[in-house]
């Protein structure tokens, strides 16, 4: 499919998800990838930037912004809000569509409490650090001017999520619970995160203001791990494991509409973008 926008600045591209994201991106839709000075570059066309400490360099025009940009681990936390800030500065002074990536850890411990799929209308409840970082990162953009952007409660992108982490630098432990079952999560490969961020952007009419992004279907984490041809340990469930969470993609559904994960498709995506396995 041939995508007619001008390039896409994607803010925060040498991330784990950046880097997957650039490993997949498609040719045919132009796209502009920022990174701080000093920091390793991704691949061209690139703009350093060090968006929180100084002004926006000069900018070609634009078809729309992706932030990917945040702090995921330890502190400052409220560098997340701080972030999508300026990048809804920068989206209202050009009139562009700003697409940010939240993620699903602002459920918190609602995921535990047996809801069923989670609504981004929901109540959340006891996020963690980062969940909460996030839900401050939302209510920034909810408060800001700027009406043409869409904050995306991403599933675990698979190849940065913490089993394949895990899986890329040593031995995996999985819960079992009671049943048998390992953990049951939702994922998106990065190709297909990809295709919803350029398809969103070319979304002709309004988009809601916070939508759960994630491949239908839910998926044992051991099924992954051998898919990927990756031994593992079962351990008994820990007091606190939650044995499966899943999102309500209704919102999604109707903009972009995707087939179902599968843990061998999974595994393609994680590999296109770059994981492997631990030698």
């Amino acid at each position: 499919m041939t995508c007619n926008l001008q390039p896409l600045l994607i803010l925060g591209s040498t991330g784990c998800v950046g880097r997957a994201l650039a490993a997949v991106w498609p040719a045919e839709v132009p796209v502009l990838w920022q990174h701080r000075s000093g920091n390793d570059a991704p691949p061209a066309p690139a703009i350093a930037w060090d968006i929180l400490n100084t002004a926006p360099p000069a900018l070609p025009d634009l078809g729309g912004i992706v932030l990917l940009a945040g702090v995921t681990d330890g502190d400052p936390w409220n560098h997340n809000a701080a972030l999508a800030r300026s990048a809804c500065d920068l989206a209202a002074a050009r009139g562009l569509r700003l697409l940010i990536a939240s993620s699903q850890a602002v459920y918190g411990a609602a995921a535990g409490l047996g809801r069923g799929d989670l609504t981004e209308d929901q109540a959340r409840a006891t996020p963690g650090s980062y969940g909460a970082a996030k839900l401050a990162m939302e209510a920034a953009v909810a408060d800001h001017p700027h009406a043409d952007a869409c904050c995306l409660r991403i599933a675990n992108v698979i190849g940065c999520d913490m089993l394949l982490k895990t899986a890329a630098t040593g031995s995996v432990v999985l819960d079992r619970f009671a049943d048998g079952t390992s953990p049951q999560r939702q994922y998106v490969g990065p190709v297909t995160l990809a295709r919803v961020l350029w398809r969103l952007m070319a979304h002709d009419g309004a988009l809601p203001p916070v939508m759960n992004i994630a491949q239908p279907g839910v998926i044992a984490m051991h099924e992954l791990v051998d898919a990927a041809a990756v031994p593992f340990a079962w351990q008994a469930a820990r007091a606190r494991a939650l044995p499966r969470m899943t999102l309500d993609l209704t919102r999604q559904a109707g903009l972009v509409p995707l087939p179902p994960a599968t843990p061998a498709g999974l595994i393609a995506e994680a590999r296109a973008g770059g994981w492997r396995p631990a030698p």
